[in-house]
This record gives C-alpha cells, structure tokens and sequence, in this order.
C-alpha cells in the first residue's frame, strides 16, 4: 500500500461504542421491532433459525449506521427504521450463506445455525431473510435507496465468490485482498450510511460523504477481524481461533507474513494454505510467524488508516452529538479486541 498510514487523533481515554449506542438506542428498539415481525413465519423452521442468530447478540454496527447517519444529516422522520431492519436482514442472510460456505462450527460464540439445523436449511432461511429485506426496500418506494441497497448486495456476493476462489491461493496479494473486503464487507457499510443522506434528502455531497465513511469504516473493522483471528481467543471471537487459517483464507496477516520470510518459512505457508498443515500445533507456528514479522500490527496500523479516512470524510458535517459519536465509532473500530 502506497498510502501514508495517518494516526488517529490521541484520546484521552479508551475510544467506545457507548456513544453511537446512546444515540441510535430509541431508534434501534423501532428497528428491531421491525426485525422481529419480518422474520416471522408460518414455516416455524423460519422463524427458529433466524431467531437463533438474530438473538445471538452483535454489534448490529450496520443498521446504527443507517440511524447514525440520519441523525448527522439532522432527519427526523421514521424511514430509516425499516432501511436500517432491511441492511440488517442483509447481513444476517450473509452470515448464514457464509457458515454453509465456510463449515463454521461457531458464530458469536454460539454454535452456527448450519450445526444445528443443517445446511439446505440454513441457506433457505438466509435466503428468506433477502427477500425480507428487499419487500422493506421496496415499501419504503425510493428507486434510489432500492438501487444503493442492491447494488451493495450485488457487491457482496461477487465478494464472496471472489473470496472463495482466492482461498488457498498463496500468491494472493495486497491489492486483491482490499478488494475482497472493500466488497463482502465494506460495500454494505458504505450503503447502510449512505441510504441516510437520501431519506434526509441531501445532496450528492452529503451522499458521497457517508458513502466514504462507511466504506473506509468497513475496511477497518474487517482488517481488525482479520487480525483477530491470530491474536484473540475464541471466547474473544465469538468463533475459533485459526478458523481463516484452517479455511487456506489468505488475510493481510499471512500474506504480510508470506511476503515477509525466508524460503523455508514460506514453504510452511505454501503447504499450510493447501491444507497440509492444520493441526494446533501448525497453527501455533503460523501464530509465531505473524508475530515475528509483525503482521498483526501491521494489520492493525492500515486498519487505523482508513478508520482516520472514515473521520475525515465526515468533516464537513458540523459538530453535534452524532458526528462525535461516529468519530468514536471509527476510533473504536480499530482499538476493539472483541
């Protein structure tokens, strides 16, 4: 990467999400009313599955995006409820695809849908949940916000395919991997904070704005996940440690490391990314090498990056209570261990 890793502003203490869920707190408890009734069906198997990962807890970082967004563009109306519940249902059905794709066994610590209830039901329902989103798109009757919304989830499907045949592709570089995320994961942040600009009616200024922080936003907070994965224990994750590295998913901590060894140490990657080497103690080798070439912090230090770029692309926003708390946001993204 060419670009000039620009540290974030100093804070005197430890940066929160605290802030971004104060605000969004009413406006969450609308959204998740929404989620609630929309997930419900007369199949019961729906309404199991989905509530079984809807329940487990998360962030919901996308739809407080959305309500965030509305508030830094001073919106006061209630159509960004169903959006923010529609950007969710869209994450969620991703998270499901993905378990199936990936084999998981754990998501926010709990056993993955996929164990439990098996994979064709697992897909349907995620499948369901995209439907789901696209009624509430449709109901809301912006062309607009139907467009940025399908336009993301076109974008993450190619992403994940794109992931897919990269995985245990040792010369997988850099630039392919920003590419990656910029399109699994940052696309639909970019399209949760962008939709905001367009209920509240403002310009293109505005929507390029929001755009930009959440795309940067995205690329952090999926930079630190991926960091995660080697320095963080699987109650930390919510999912096991070394899943990516036993998945052959080639992130910017093994491909700095692979780029950063000597022969024998990348002949360990060569093999261990097929999947010839995926025991624990393989895993533990892979760990010490991302530590020795100082991997996971270089990971962290362009994480920082674009979260600075997400904050600078909300400057022209005058200050209130939900620019301050976006700012932290981002500054929380790349300091968060969990």
């Amino acid at each position: 990467m060419s670009a000039e890793i620009v540290p974030l502003r100093p804070r005197d203490s430890a940066p929160s999400l605290a802030p971004m869920m104060a605000l969004t707190a009413s406006g969450m408890n609308a959204v998740n009313s929404v989620i609630l009734e929309r997930m419900q069906s007369e199949i019961p198997l729906i309404p199991a599955l989905a509530g079984h990962l809807i329940a487990g807890g998360g962030k919901r970082m996308r739809p407080m995006l959305t309500l965030a967004g509305a508030a830094l563009c001073d919106y006061h109306g209630t159509r960004h409820h169903k959006l923010a519940a529609a950007v969710e249902f869209i994450h969620t059905a991703t998270l499901l695809h993905d378990d199936v794709v990936d084999g998981s066994e754990l998501r926010r610590g709990k056993a993955a849908a996929n164990l439990i209830f098996g994979n064709p039901a697992t897909v349907l329902v995620g499948d369901f949940l995209f439907t789901r989103s696209f009624e509430l798109m449709v109901e809301d009757g912006s062309l607009r916000v139907l467009k940025i919304l399908s336009n993301a989830s076109s974008i993450i499907s190619e992403g994940e395919v794109d992931q897919l045949t990269a995985a245990r592709q040792i010369e997988t570089s850099e630039e392919h991997y920003l590419k990656i995320i910029g399109a699994k994961t940052a696309a639909l942040f970019a399209a949760a904070t962008r939709i905001a600009a367009v209920v509240a009616e403002k310009g293109d200024a505005e929507e390029r704005a929001l755009d930009s922080y959440g795309r940067n936003l995205g690329v952090a907070f999926q930079l630190v996940d991926d960091a995660m994965d080697y320095d963080s224990d699987a109650g930390e994750m919510g999912k096991g440690k070394g899943d990516d590295f036993r998945e052959g998913k080639m992130t910017l901590p093994v491909i700095l490391a692979y780029a950063r060894g000597d022969e024998a140490e990348r002949a360990f990657w060569r093999q261990a990314i097929v999947g010839h080497r995926t025991s624990d103690e393989d895993l533990a080798h892979a760990v010490s090498l991302i530590a020795q070439h100082d991997a996971v912090s270089a990971t962290r230090e362009r994480a920082r990056h674009y979260a600075q770029r997400a904050i600078d692309a909300i400057a022209g926003f005058p200050p209130s209570e939900a620019h301050a708390a976006m700012v932290e946001a981002a500054q929380f993204a790349v300091t968060r261990r969990t």
